[in-house]
């Protein structure tokens, strides 16, 4: 007797570590304005009742039945009663103003999962909520077996922080299919990202069909193909195959939207002007200041632009549109036509970015209109062609957004700021009254580098995961009733295929969309780190590519007198790192690093790698002693 109570009693006990354990590994990203823990689980039955408000065939209700069905292969059954639903969706008869358009409730009992919400978009973000708290199998795409398909007994309410919660994906410097668009829209959503910046122009390539004017996808769209570092490819071969590039069809734009709409998401096209216009001129040379220098191709990533001016740069050839000539606007305004007419979303986006002054400062044209209009300098030109470019804008019934730049000539007071050089743009903008979305290099340009040199492709700058986790959309001295939210970037110059986007936006589009949504007192980086990880074996399971970087050292190099010491740090606990300098692999044998470590002066190479709990999980770096020595300086 004493034997069967003592094998009760551990079974008993078994039972209550493995509740405990499966709460502590509750990892919502982004993280919940409230979350109550409670005892128990809610198991999915063999077959699962959903009783919901939506007909057939919504891609809410397509998305239950497929998750359920696929990696726990179980029975799913729609319903419009909630009598006997395990899973129940609700739209709230009267409005609960806690959680405004976008938020939900979600409440698990052992007996079923309901989630209210006042419209669609919460039940969705909802659902995306709902799949979190289940195993992370679920995410596989094929019948995974022995998995305990339960979820932990809790209350959620949850709304977002901000309206604006966008990324940005660039498609002219390389092109990225339809289908691949989509993959990116879904891996927003799973998120609760709202907005998709589609940077359709550029100098490498124009992306949008405009049936009015052919030959931007014509000739615009395609250029011949290098791979290498881009920014300081060869020239090509003026008789090269312009092999390289596609675009989208109106059709296919309007697949696009209404693929994003469905999940929540409104899609906000760029048109990037004046500058960064090489491919619009290949097409119509007879919109430069200089029509016939013969200059005017598409760029493949051989440089074009001098950037040691230590601001805007300088124009090796002419990448711009001349703001002196009608043609110019006459030009816009059959683009702005045919894009409003495409895209349904209150913004189109006009660049205004980095445009060079080199030819505009030459043109004879360009000094005519300065003297009529009375301009007195290059930003007053800019802003007399943005001021233009608005009104066409405004008459076909939608608002401009521009980089920040556009500030400096000065803007009307229907125009927005995307605030990229830092946050004090936006903050000014905010304060004249304009609409911002805060965009700051320094937290959410994730084309940047987000681990050391020796295991990222080369960019000009870096970007950790836990710096872009510092980021704040609504920064001190803001006005913040005019702060529409956030939104991190993605240039592609260095991205050529669509795995590379995924390695790069992932874990970084964890930490921005934790920022956005998020209340800013809920913010805890240890405990996001460890739920990055967490989510790391959803992305394996979905086949969705990331970066470990997390798990790399950040290496620093300085000079002490003579000695070249090196530094090395993690950006989250329990990591051991082991370094070798005489080339050998060093691994959890070696001695553990505690201090600073001196090169020796023959060495030629350093290699580190960390390990946790015996195991490694960092990257093996290999970094050369000229290398370390250039880091020194």
């Amino acid at each position: 007797m004493r034997k069967g109570i003592f094998i009760i009693a551990i079974m008993l006990m078994s039972i209550s570590i493995m509740g405990q354990q499966q709460e502590r590994n509750i990892s919502i990203i982004p993280e919940p304005v409230s979350l109550l823990k409670k005892g128990g689980h809610f198991v999915l039955p063999d077959e699962v009742v959903i009783s919901t408000p939506f007909a057939q065939g919504t891609y809410i209700n397509s998305l239950l039945v497929e998750k359920l069905s696929t990696a726990p292969a179980k029975e799913v059954k729609l319903s419009s009663s909630a009598a006997n639903a395990h899973i129940e969706l609700l739209l709230n008869k009267i409005t609960d103003k806690e959680i405004g358009r976008e938020g939900y409730r979600l409440d698990v009992t052992p007996q079923k999962v309901v989630i209210k919400a006042n419209e669609p978009a919460g039940l969705l973000y909802g659902v995306q909520t709902f799949f979190q708290l289940l195993p992370p199998q679920i995410e596989s795409d094929k019948k995974k077996e022995n998995v305990s398909w339960q979820i932990p007994v809790v209350e959620i309410t949850d709304y977002p922080r901000v309206e604006w919660r966008g990324l940005m994906l660039d498609v002219s410097r390389h092109f990225f299919t339809v289908d691949e668009v989509k993959q990116f829209i879904d891996n927003m959503v799973r998120y609760k990202y709202n907005i998709f910046h589609w940077h359709l122009t550029d100098d490498e390539g124009w992306r949008i069909e405009i049936k009015s004017l052919p030959k931007l996808t014509q000739v615009g769209a395609w250029r011949t193909e290098q791979i290498g570092w881009f920014g300081s490819l060869s020239d090509p071969d003026p008789d090269a195959p312009k092999n390289y590039g596609g675009f989208y069809t109106q059709d296919e734009i309007g697949e696009v939207i209404a693929y994003a709409m469905e999940r929540n998401v409104q899609v906000m096209p760029e048109i990037d002007v004046p500058g960064h216009s090489s491919a619009a001129l290949a097409a119509y040379p007879e919109l430069a200041c200089f029509p016939e220098s013969g200059d005017h191709f598409v760029r493949t990533g051989a440089p074009f632009l001098d950037w040691n001016t230590g601001g805007r740069p300088a124009a090796i050839y002419e990448n711009t549109l001349c703001p002196a000539n009608e043609n110019v606007y006459e030009f816009m305004d059959k683009v702005i036509t045919e894009v409003a007419a495409l895209f349904p979303f209150e913004y189109i986006h006009t660049g205004g970015d980095e445009a060079p002054y080199t030819f505009w400062e030459k043109s004879p044209d360009i000094k005519k209109l300065m003297a009529r209009e009375g301009i007195k300098d290059m930003a007053g030109v800019q802003s007399y062609f943005g001021k233009r470019v608005e009104q066409i804008i405004l008459s076909k019934g939608k608002k401009m957004m521009g980089w920040d730049e556009i500030l400096e000539g000065g803007i009307t007071p229907t125009t927005a700021l995307m605030s990229w050089r830092g946050i004090e743009h936006g903050i000014e903008a905010s304060n004249s009254g304009h609409y911002v979305v805060m965009s700051p290099t320094n937290y959410v340009y994730i084309d940047y580098m987000q681990g050391d040199l020796s295991t990222e492709p080369r960019v000009y700058s870096s970007l950790r995961l836990n710096q872009t986790y510092q980021f704040d959309p609504i920064p001190e001295g803001a006005n913040a009733k005019y702060i529409l939210g956030g939104q991190a970037n993605l240039w592609t110059e260095q991205i050529y295929n669509i795995r590379q986007v995924e390695y790069m936006v992932w874990p970084r589009g964890f930490a921005v969309a934790e920022s956005l949504w998020s209340p800013k007192e809920k913010k805890d980086w240890n405990r996001f780190a460890s739920k990055a990880e967490d989510h790391f074996a959803r992305f394996d399971y979905a086949r969705i590519k990331y970066s470990p970087a997390i798990y790399d050292p950040i290496v620093k190099v300085a000079k002490e007198g003579e000695k070249l010491m090196v530094t090395l740090t993690t950006e989250i606990e329990g990591l051991d790192i082991y370094a070798s300098f005489d080339a050998s692999t060093p691994d959890n044998f070696y001695p553990v690093y505690k201090e600073p470590l001196q090169v020796p002066k023959d060495a030629y190479v350093m290699r580190i790698i960390t390990y946790r709990d015996g195991k490694p999980v960092g990257r093996l770096m290999s970094i050369s002693a000229e290398e370390l020595m250039k880091r020194a300086r």
